[in-house]
């Protein structure tokens, strides 16, 4: 029997695509079984259970033995082409342009992912400096001012018109449309959550003033179909609050949390800060060493990888159908860079034997479980249920390859 032929049409470092043609006789052959298969079983009026004609199996059953055949010679093909190509796929595989010929020829391609294997020919060797950002008075007093405003109240204003950080209570009803009744909307000005021109036309009423306006969407909102689109709009304003921040004093203090003043409040703001600049001075100089692999090896960005990193944050992210071509556009240099790092990792880790060892992630659970007071076993259950041990294992997985990157290059310590 003619061996189904497999031919390479595409490929890249993380996808292939395949021409495959089935041949007539193996596609006879896998005809008849199904034949055979229908007949054995198949409940035919006048005829005894596998008694009836096979022509009239095969006029009764048309549409089902042929779906039986293409599922089996698809499958076949499958198998083929892995043995073939000595292919690592990572999910299943796509077919496109499916062909059933009079002569009972099959094509069809077949797309799939597959496992990249990036050899680097350069990991070390590097120089990079390493910059602390100092935390500034003013950094700290913004960061207790978010605590104070978690614990603000809203006031009530009797009369005037609002400004920008007052609360507004609106009623919105959309003209355009046709709404008889206005719908309640409540927003903070100048916090971005309406759209420019409604924000404005909102601090152009006085309490208690109704007013129909027009407002523009920007050239710039996400929905593209509204861009530039104006709407009529009768806009009542129900109420305006103002925020009234706490006092930073002792009091507040103790009210956040197990600080016995403000003094040892504000100690603890400027601690987090400064371990946050750490933490950033040791992710920018990762990103440095990063960098410099991906130009000195010239590494790829494959379009396969970059699309499939796209897709997943559109629906993270629900993105709508129609906005994902401009989403896919903005977002895509962010996700060739973010595909150019993890082929660099992988590389590494799969080169020096860095991957995380279920001692290492058990040592690291045991850690966590430790800060929270809570049983290891209680934690692993927890993450695991969650769906996060994975998450868990790439990120010692991760530490240890920067571990080892960074010890092949020179790191040395800046001045802000």
């Amino acid at each position: 029997m003619t061996d189904i032929a497999i031919q390479k049409t595409k490929e890249d470092l993380a996808s292939k695509s395949l021409q495959v043609t089935v041949p007539a006789d193996r596609v006879k052959a896998a005809e008849a079984q199904a034949v055979a298969k229908y007949a054995k079983s198949a409940r035919l009026p006048g005829f005894r259970k596998g008694k009836a004609p096979e022509g009239l199996v095969r006029k009764k059953f048309a549409d089902a033995i042929r779906q039986t055949v293409l599922e089996e010679l698809v499958q076949a093909s499958w198998e083929r082409a892995r043995e073939t190509e000595k292919l690592k796929p990572v999910g299943q595989p796509h077919i496109h342009d499916l062909k059933w010929s009079d002569a009972d020829v099959i094509e069809f391609e077949l797309h799939v992912d597959v496992h990249p294997e990036l050899k680097l020919a350069k990991t070390g060797g590097f120089k990079v400096t390493r910059t602390v950002e100092p935390v500034t008075d003013a950094q700290v007093t913004e960061q207790i001012d978010k605590l104070r405003e978690q614990k603000a109240s809203w006031t009530p204003i009797e009369s005037g018109k609002p400004s920008p950080g007052q609360l507004v209570e609106l009623s919105i009803a959309n003209l355009d449309e046709g709404e008889a009744e206005a719908r309640p909307y409540s927003l903070v000005l100048g916090q971005g959550q309406a759209i420019p021109e409604l924000e404005e036309r909102a601090m152009e009423l006085a309490l208690g003033e109704t007013r129909d306006v027009e407002v523009k969407f920007p050239a710039d909102y996400p929905d593209e179909s509204k861009r530039g689109v104006a709407r009529k709009l009768r806009l009542t304003l129900r109420e305006i609050k103002r925020q009234d921040l706490p006092a930073f004093d002792d009091a507040f203090a103790r009210e956040i949390g197990e600080f016995d003043d403000a003094k040892a409040l504000t100690k603890s703001v400027r601690e987090d800060l400064e371990k946050e600049a750490q933490r950033d001075a040791d992710a920018k100089v990762r990103d440095a060493v990063i960098q410099q692999i991906i130009q000195a090896n010239d590494v790829p960005a494959p379009k396969s990888l970059v699309d499939r990193l796209a897709r997943g944050y559109a629906e993270a992210y629900q993105i709508p159908q129609e906005q994902y071509a401009t989403f896919r556009a903005e977002f895509g240099p962010v996700a060739e860079q973010q595909v150019r790092r993890g082929l660099v990792l992988d590389a590494v880790v799969d080169a020096n034997q860095l991957a995380a060892t279920e001692k290492e992630i058990d040592a690291r659970i045991q850690e966590l479980a430790a800060a929270r007071n809570a049983p290891p076993a209680q934690l692993y259950a927890s993450l695991e249920k969650a769906g996060r041990l994975r998450d868990l294992e790439r990120s010692l997985t991760e530490e240890k390859a920067f571990t080892w990157l960074l010890g092949q290059s020179t790191v040395t310590e800046g001045k802000a």
